[in-house]
Parts: C-alpha cells; sequence; structure tokens
C-alpha cells in the first residue's frame, strides 16, 4: 500500500504498478545472481520495454571510421584483479565518430566570431552545451529499406522530401519534438566482424558496393521546417556518397539539429510512439561523440517522457570531461592514479578552425558506471593471489558479510533496464562533518538508518527504483586546476573529510528492498577509506547491483523523476563513461 499522505508520481498514475515492475524488474531478474549467472552480451530483455539501438564497439568490428588519420578503438585492460590489485580498470582511446555516435552543429557549423561562410549561432554548441531535452524525443520511424543498395557502387541511395512527405500522410505531421530515424536496415544486415565489417563502410568508400541511403541536403531543409531538432539513421554517416556529405551536414547542422550515426535494430520500434534517446559522455568542445542510443516502447510509460522532452523538463546530472578538471583518480601515493582524461587533437579543419580529436581516459573517468567484474573477480579465482592486505581485508569481509561473489559481466552485458527508473533522492547532507579529522582519510557512512529515515518521511522503496545519495560534494568542489583537488586528491590524502558513502549494511538493505542500481553525486560510493570502499564494492558485486558514480545536480532531481543512465557499449569494459539525466 502507498503510505498515508505520498504523493503520486506521474509515472505510478500512467502505466499502473504491474506495467511498471514488468518494465523495471526485467533487467534486474537477469543479473539476480551475477556470480553464477552471465547473461547473453549486449542483450536486452525482451519484456523490459527497452530496445537497445547501440552498435557494440571493439577492435575486430568496423566501430571507427577507416580513414588513415582517425585513430582505431583501442582498449587495454592495465589494471587488473590479482597480485596488483583488487580492481579491473581498462584505458579506452576513443574518438567521437566510433560506433553510435552524436553529431552536433560545430561538426559543420564554424564559430560565429570567426566570419567563415559556414559561421553560424550554433557554432558553439559543442556536446557538453547542448541541451539535454534535445537528446530524446518522439521516434518517428521512416521505413526505407527499398533504398538499401539500390545504388551504384561508391554512391548512396538518397533519401528526399518526397520519402518524408509520404510518412507524414500515412501516420501525421511532424512537429517540434520528434526525432526521425532512418530506417534502411544497412547496420542491422552490414555491422559485421572484420574482414567482413568491410563492407559496412570501407568497401563503400572504395567503390566496391553501393553506399549507405542518406538525406540529401532538400531533405534536411525540409525536415528543418518542420521543427524537427534531432535525426538518427542506421547508416554509419549520415554524409551520402560520393560528395554530398558535407552540403547534408551542413544543411541540418545551420538549423540546431543533432543527430545521432549507426543506430542499429530500427525495426524493433513501432513508426511512432516510442521514446528516443541518445546518451553519451560529455566531452567538452567536442563537434561529435560516442554514446548509447536506446527506446522505450512501454507506452504509458513513453507518452510521459516524451511529453517531459517537448516540455524541456530535463536535469543533466553528468560532469563535463574536460582535461583541466578532476575527472580521474589521483590516488593516495604517487604512482596510483588512474590514466588521466586526455584530447588528442588530430586532423585541422581549416573551414572549421577547428582540430578533430579523439581521447583518453580511464573507463572510471566522469560519470560512468560501475559493472560487477569491476571489484569481483571471476570463477574459479585464488584468493590467495591478492596482495596481502586484500587478503586481510577479504577474510574480515567475508566473517562479518558472507562469501564474496564471483562475475565476468562486464559493462556491456548489463541491460540498460538496469540503470533507468524512477529516481529516489536520499539527501545525506546532514552527515557533513561528522568524520573527526583524527579519523581522516575516511567517509561519513551511510548507514541503513539514513535510508529508513527517508523512507518514513518519503514512501518505501520499491523494486527497480534508482536509489540515488544526495550530498552537494561534486557541485561544491568540481573546479578546474588546483581548486579541483576539493573533489578527490584532498580528502584521499587525508586533508579533508571524504564525501559520504554506503557501507555494505546499507547495500544488502536496498537489495533486500529490491534495488538493482544505486548512484552518488560523490566521486566514488565507495569513499575514501580502501578497505570501507572495497567492502562496499564487494557487496554491490555480490548481490548483483550495479552503480552509478560521479552524478551532478542531484538536487535539483524532482520527487517522481525518472532517471536514465546509458555508457557506451564497450565489449569487456570494466567501466562504463557515459551519460545520466533525469526527466521530470
Amino acid at each position: 500500500m502507498r503510505p498515508e499522505g505520498r504523493e503520486v508520481s506521474w509515472f505510478e498514475a500512467s502505466i499502473g504498478k504491474s506495467a511498471w515492475r514488468r518494465l523495471l524488474l526485467a533487467g534486474s531478474l537477469i543479473l539476480s545472481s551475477l556470480c553464477i549467472v552471465r547473461p547473453a552480451l549486449g542483450s536486452e530483455n525482451p519484456g523490459s520495454g527497452i530496445v537497445d539501438l547501440s552498435l557494440m564497439v571493439a577492435p575486430n568490428l568496423p566501430a571507427t571510421w577507416p580513414h588513415p588519420k582517425v585513430p582505431n578503438f583501442q582498449i587495454s585492460h592495465y589494471l587488473k584483479i590479482g597480485p596488483e590489485g583488487a580492481y579491473n580498470s581498462d584505458i579506452l582511446t576513443i574518438d567521437g565518430n566510433t560506433g553510435t555516435q552524436l553529431d552536433v552543429p560545430p561538426h559543420s557549423v564554424a564559430r560565429p566570431e570567426l566570419g567563415f561562410p559556414n559561421s553560424g549561432p550554433y557554432g558553439h554548441m559543442f556536446i557538453d552545451r547542448v541541451p539535454p531535452w534535445q537528446f530524446g524525443g518522439e521516434a518517428c520511424v521512416v521505413d526505407l529499406r527499398s533504398l538499401r543498395d539500390a545504388a551504384a557502387k561508391g554512391h548512396s541511395a538518397l533519401i528526399e522530401r518526397k520519402h518524408i512527405e509520404a510518412w507524414e500522410r500515412e501516420h501525421r505531421p511532424l512537429r517540434p519534438g520528434d526525432v526521425v530515424l532512418f530506417y534502411s536496415g544497412y547496420s542491422d544486415h552490414y555491422y559485421k566482424p572484420l574482414p567482413r565489417g568491410r563492407r559496412f563502410i570501407a568497401a563503400a568508400l572504395d567503390g566496391d558496393t553501393p553506399g549507405w541511403p542518406d538525406p540529401s541536403p532538400d531533405c534536411m531543409e525540409y525536415l528543418a521546417s518542420r521543427g524537427v531538432r534531432a535525426l538518427g539513421t542506421d547508416s554509419p554517416s549520415m554524409g551520402p556518397l560520393p560528395d554530398l556529405a558535407e552540403p547534408t551536414h551542413y544543411a541540418g547542422l545551420k538549423h540546431g539539429m543533432v543527430w545521432t550515426e549507426g543506430v542499429i535494430g530500427l525495426g524493433n520500434l513501432p513508426s511512432t510512439g516510442a521514446f528516443y534517446c541518445m546518451l553519451g559522455p560529455k566531452h567538452s568542445g567536442a563537434p561529435f561523440g560516442e554514446g548509447r542510443a536506446f527506446a522505450i516502447v512501454e507506452k504509458p510509460l513513453a507518452a510521459r517522457l516524451i511529453d517531459s522532452v517537448r516540455k524541456m523538463r530535463v536535469v543533466d546530472l553528468s560532469v563535463t570531461l574536460a582535461p583541466e578538471l578532476p575527472v580521474t583518480w589521483p590516488g593516495t601515493a604517487t604512482g596510483e592514479h588512474r590514466h588521466p582524461y586526455h584530447r588528442l587533437d588530430f586532423w585541422y579543419i581549416p573551414h572549421l578552425d577547428l582540430h578533430n580529436h579523439t581521447h583518453m581516459l580511464d573507463s572510471h573517468a566522469g560519470t560512468h558506471l560501475v559493472p560487477p567484474s569491476y571489484a569481483l573477480p571471476p570463477p574459479g579465482f585464488d584468493n590467495s593471489s591478492y596482495p596481502p592486505r586484500v587478503q586481510g581485508w577479504l577474510a574480515e569481509y567475508e566473517r562479518e558479510y558472507g562469501t564474496r561473489g564471483t562475475s565476468q559481466v562486464t559493462t556491456e552485458q548489463v541491460p540498460l533496464s538496469r540503470t533507468m527508473g524512477p529516481a529516489r533522492v536520499i539527501d545525506v547532507r546532514h552527515l557533513l562533518g561528522s568524520v573527526d579529522s583524527d579519523r581522516w582519510p575516511d567517509s561519513p557512512k551511510i548507514t541503513v538508518a539514513d535510508i529508513r529515515r527517508y523512507e518514513a518521511e518519503r514512501g518505501t522503496l520499491n523494486p527497480g527504483d534508482i536509489v540515488l545519495f544526495h550530498s552537494g560534494h561534486v557541485p561544491r568542489t568540481f573546479k578546474p586546476h588546483a581548486e579541483g583537488e576539493a573533489c578527490m586528491s584532498a580528502p584521499l590524502q587525508g586533508k579533508s573529510e571524504g564525501w559520504p558513502a554506503p557501507g555494505p549494511e546499507a547495500i544488502a538493505y536496498l537489495a533486500e528492498k529490491g534495488i538493482r542500481c544505486v548512484g552518488t553525486d560523490g566521486p566514488s560510493l565507495g569513499g575514501v577509506n580502501p578497505q570501507k570502499a572495497l567492502a562496499t564494492y564487494w557487496a554491490l558485486g555480490t548481490r548483483g547491483m550495479v552503480g552509478v558514480e560521479f552524478l551532478t545536480h542531484v538536487g535539483e532531481v524532482p520527487e517522481g523523476a525518472f532517471f536514465l543512465f546509458a555508457p557506451v557499449k564497450i565489449r569487456g569494459c570494466h567501466g562504463g563513461p557515459g551519460r545520466a539525466i533525469a526527466l521530470y
């Protein structure tokens, strides 16, 4: 029963208890026994109401644009559970034109102050400056399968205004808040492991096969006239071959459009009515970026999310990624830091006065996912191979909390339904200042009592809720250069109090309530004490839970909001840079 006096949120009122649980528990059921069950790679439970529309990113897949100036995608498993430590993590080298990706206006629109022929008012709307409501909307799927392979070799069949007008006659007029998705089935047919995967991009560029279907500049102008500001295509680029790529890009981006390239699985969506969204890491100054596309097809919920986006009721919960900001773990001693975030410029574009750039980063940089395999070793792991002090910590943990589990579940195996649901913001600011300085480095402990106090005031937690701990730490301390040491370096070195963090008892309590995802506006869920942090991660993974760390602006999330987080779909990744938003 609902507690007396508790306001009914719109998602509860609109979809009802049974439908809501179908949507939010499906992903939990897949991973309810992570220590012994490994779900299908990249799968999404058919009953979850969420459709994953993203390409898998891996070195043996044609995820990177095949140009000699573009760095290839790389993943290096540089931290491994074993003699050197208790965590797995990766170094990612990833260009924004990798896999499923987002284009924003500065990809083709120069900054207005340059006075170039292609300068325009949207020349500063880089990835980190796109208003978050523009990432989503109502999916309007235009079936263009007849155009796949319909052109000559090295050429694209053009999507013209007439195709859009025909869709409108059959369905309804397009309007602001729609996301037009061009469905040719190209990615479904040709995104294959290399060398077969050359058919996806390289063979068409070489003129050996027909190109992918894409819109003409006139089609872009027509869509802009209808107020459409977001598009998607299941082609690898929104640019028709051989020579209309830049004219088509500019025709849409000059109007402030954003779009997704490299979508897959559009045949799983209805023509209208689904909520579509594209989320990716918040790279500073990026004219394009890797990301994760998905749709929610559960009709009552989808309609409510679409309405929120149309009314621009969205809170951006992700920190900006930039070299001068404290986005990666600095460690507690010399040499213990994680790989820093780097932006590497390459390929200068004269008509934009801009370099394209790739990024090198730790897989836990900025706002990111914590999958079970981050701290849990694989089945059969010999605990005696841990460093001696970790062996001691494990013995203490298992005496108090039971056997630590094992897992091989990396980021791409975590269903998107696991990281989406009703936001339940638990205010833990009252814990600030509760740790005496002689105990530093340490973090205030979020306890079961803190969670129960929230439930007494705001209503019981329900299975599928996303619990977000709000301490305000990141909004207060996330600053560039020396000022940013207050975010992580100073607390880790015992110069200031750490951010509040839940202990294993709180994690176990949340698991019993059916919670499968926990977020924080601190840099980590573990806090600054290394033994306590590891115990929290062991408890989280052993119970089949995931974390979303390094959120910001959590205090701005209103009651009844819906939380969405999506990490980049990278095979074998032990973290997961991504983007978090809340719709209300």
